[in-house]
């Protein structure tokens, strides 16, 4: 299948036309690219040039992008690339390409080829290290390129210069003045990216984390027990970095998780490869349980009796919650509200399991991936994380307690993904009709707990079941 640069330039040929953005930036910073997302500028009527792209693609799907400036895309049919066409907002190239954000994405190709068109010096900034806006009204024109400066410096490892953090600092607080899905497109890329940590921190240093997350502003400086080593905020910036590590150099180069998730790596490997909703990977939404899973600290603390005992109770089921609403706020889908809200509302049933008897009991186990269905083995890799990241008194027995539970459990976790639950012996009319009772939530009961006795190997055939079921029924 041809590539949208290959497509365009067959479509266009001869035509004004020039490539722009990130196809060019990365080319100049020596990264492979498939020239999968193509930015194209053209004289004359985008619509027609789009028309033309999707022509040349065997009639790709071809649409209108923008009213405000008359931006076109075509998506290749099987989504493997799209091309995004607009029009020369000023008189000329150079004066077009003033008008964007930044200096390394400032720079133009001729379609067909040849020297690069550089009239702001996005190519030195680049060999520089540099990330430089593109004119004094770079921040006043988008104010979503306050939060775009962040992005751009985490994914492509670019220091911002100091006029630029000055005038992008001075812009923070129009961030309340931009659509939520903006912010959220590039909130998602900074979490997603490897030096997300370094993002965030940015992000509060220019005074954007109180405007588009103010939830993380008032975990700072949140004092926690004596089993903790940070305060609320510090500690959720380490839980993230260490999510970071797992889903960037994986768990067999973190000697720490070696143990746990070595013989279950793969699995987990493609576990969190997949897609989950909002571009984004299960592992790109395991950072954002990461980051939302102590949310509701700031709500739910306490200090207790004599001793002063500092609590945080109810923070799990709280900050669910808190964590739905946050990505609610953001126009996140559903799906990926109800899969974090999973995370943060279970993040601690790993960590109370611990006190029971070791090995767990088939029946605690089941209770246990029963509860935190469908994130089963999400929110075991979390605990692991949120317990590695903890590190007051007694702090080296509880991490070792909790990473030989973790391992017990996070092969039955992942089964439990794979296959489900065990197909139940009866279904709830069979088992009605054999009791000799009217289907309800009393029918309901009895088939959880059959269910689990079924885990736990004690149930094995439909008669068994039923007797199971009578002998429970006697006892309700």
């Amino acid at each position: 299948m041809s590539d949208g640069l290959e497509v365009v330039r067959r479509a266009l040929a001869g035509r004004p036309a020039w490539l722009v953005g990130g196809a060019v930036r990365d080319r100049a910073l020596g990264r492979g690219t498939a020239n999968v997302d193509v930015d194209v500028v053209v004289e004359g009527d985008p619509g027609e040039a789009a028309r033309a792209v999707a022509g040349a693609a065997g009639r790709a799907p071809c649409f209108a992008l923008s009213e405000r400036f008359g931006a076109w895309r075509v998506v290749a049919r099987d989504r493997s690339w799209q091309v995004d066409v607009e029009p020369l907002r000023a008189q000329t190239l150079a004066d077009d390409l003033a008008l964007r954000d930044f200096t390394v994405n400032a720079i133009a190709e001729p379609i067909a080829g040849g020297a690069p068109i550089d009239p702001l010096g996005g190519l030195a900034d680049l060999s520089a290290g540099r990330l430089r806006m593109a004119g004094p009204d770079a921040f006043a024109d988008d104010p979503l390129r306050v939060l775009r400066l962040v992005r751009v410096a985490v994914e492509l490892g670019l220091e911002p210069e100091r006029d630029t953090l000055r005038m992008a600092g001075a812009a923070a607080g129009r961030l309340a003045d931009v659509s939520a899905e903006r912010v959220f497109m590039e909130l998602r890329r900074i979490v997603a990216a490897p030096r997300a940590v370094d993002g965030l921190q940015m992000s509060g240093e220019l005074g954007v984390t109180e405007v588009v997350l103010p939830e993380l502003v008032a975990m700072q400086g949140i004092k926690q027990s004596r089993f903790h080593h940070l305060d609320v905020f510090g500690h959720t910036l380490e839980v993230l970095q260490r999510a970071v590590e797992l889903t960037t150099v994986g768990a067999l180069q973190m000697p720490a998780l070696q143990a746990p998730l070595g013989q279950s790596w793969p699995a987990v490997a493609t576990l969190l490869a997949e897609p989950l909703a909002d571009e984004m990977s299960r592992g790109e939404a395991l950072r954002w349980g990461a980051l939302l899973h102590d949310v509701a600290k700031p709500l739910t603390r306490e200090v207790r009796g004599p001793q002063r005992r500092v609590t945080f109770i109810g923070h799990d089921v709280r900050g669910a919650d808190v964590a739905r609403s946050v990505l609610a706020r953001l126009r996140a889908s559903e799906r990926l509200r109800a899969h974090v809200a999973a995370l943060v509302g279970n993040h601690l049933r790993l960590g109370f399991l611990v006190h029971e008897p070791q090995p767990l009991a088939l029946r605690s186990v089941y209770a246990y991936l029963h509860a935190c269905s469908p994130v089963e083995v999400d929110v075991t890799l979390l605990s692991v994380l949120d317990r590695l990241a903890t590190r007051g008194e007694g702090a080296r027995d509880a991490i070792d307690a909790h990473l030989r539970l973790a391992e017990s459990v996070l092969e039955d976790a992942l089964a439990w993904h794979e296959q489900g639950p065990p197909a139940p012996l009866l279904r709830g009319d069979e088992l009605a009709g054999a009791l000799g009772i009217a289907t309800g939530p009393r029918v309901g009961q009895l088939l959880d707990s059959l269910a689990e006795a079924q885990y736990a190997g004690e149930v094995t055939t439909g008669d068994q079941a039923i007797a199971y079921a009578r002998a429970l029924l006697a006892n309700l």
